[in-house]
């Protein structure tokens, strides 16, 4: 799906419907060549991903924590925690960043440039050898861009969705709902949160796949980003919204099994509405 999403987006395909139709007559009828096919890219798309989410969520906690207790007053966190949320996540995805830049780019030379194999120990080298360490870093400052926005709105409207679930829904308070419950709203919660994330960054995704593939940007940033239009900013976007909503449950669901596991609670407060509207 993220490989017909990036070719649909540097105008490679239409649509996605289009893009797998294509992508069935290039297997010839093979569901194993179709598997290959759709998979291209898999490696840096495992490892890049792979390092920034457990930077990304680990920072998380760990800065959320830091501006929550040391940042500010323990009465301004507590009435405004939105702006810990968006602070902790900001910080934790700028760095979480830098790990996933050089991944991303080699991803995406992957998957909307047909004459650069699919194999690391090919693409590295030669995108080394063309452009040197610019090659794995010019797309940060537009990644910042989509990622930075993204996480903030992945982790505070996750919180708040948490926390309007269990006052609406949910009737005791968190701490005395049972586990499956507490996990099954973490994955409605980061559905939901996930949707919403995906249309902020949306225009950023189009900048990063369309500056990796074409390999060099003329002017700065501002300019190529004129120079795309509206209408190209927004292309894809149904697609990376039901994508990046499963993709955000399933991660919501991991990390807070995990957590469960540990004996720790799962992400985001609870507050039961019988405790603000006591009879």
């Amino acid at each position: 799906m993220d490989l017909i999403k990036c070719r649909v987006q540097v105008g490679e395909y239409s649509s996605f419907g289009e893009g797998l139709a294509t992508m069935r007559t290039e297997s010839k009828g093979s569901k194993f060549a179709l598997l290959v096919l759709l998979s291209r890219g898999w490696a840096p798309t495992f490892i890049g991903y792979s390092l920034q989410g457990a930077l990304k969520f680990g920072l998380y906690e760990l800065f959320k924590h830091v501006y929550a207790n040391n940042l500010f007053p323990s009465d301004f966190a507590d009435t405004w925690k939105v702006i810990v949320y968006l602070l902790a996540s900001m910080t934790a995805e700028l760095l979480a960043d830098v790990a996933l830049a050089p991944w991303e780019a080699v991803k995406i030379k992957m998957q909307t440039t047909r004459h650069y194999p699919p194999h690391l120990r090919i693409v590295v080298p030669r995108m080394y050898a063309t452009e040197g360490m610019n090659a794995f870093f010019k797309g940060l400052s537009p990644l910042w861009m989509r990622q930075v926005p993204y996480t903030m709105m992945k982790f505070a409207s996750f919180e708040k969705i948490v926390e309007i679930i269990y006052f609406v829904a949910i009737p005791t308070i968190k701490a005395d709902t049972p586990k499956l419950i507490q996990l099954f709203v973490s994955v409605v919660a980061g559905c939901m949160a996930g949707t919403l994330c995906a249309i902020v960054s949306h225009p950023a995704d189009t900048v990063v796949s369309k500056l990796n593939q074409q390999g060099t940007m003329r002017g700065n940033i501002c300019s190529f980003v004129a120079s795309l239009g509206c209408k190209e900013l927004w292309k894809g976007l149904g697609l990376r919204m039901v994508m990046i909503g499963t993709l955000t449950a399933m991660q919501w669901l991991i990390y807070d099994s995990f957590k469960v596991s540990m004996g720790l609670p799962t992400t985001g407060s609870g507050t039961n509405h019988k405790v603000h509207n006591p009879a």
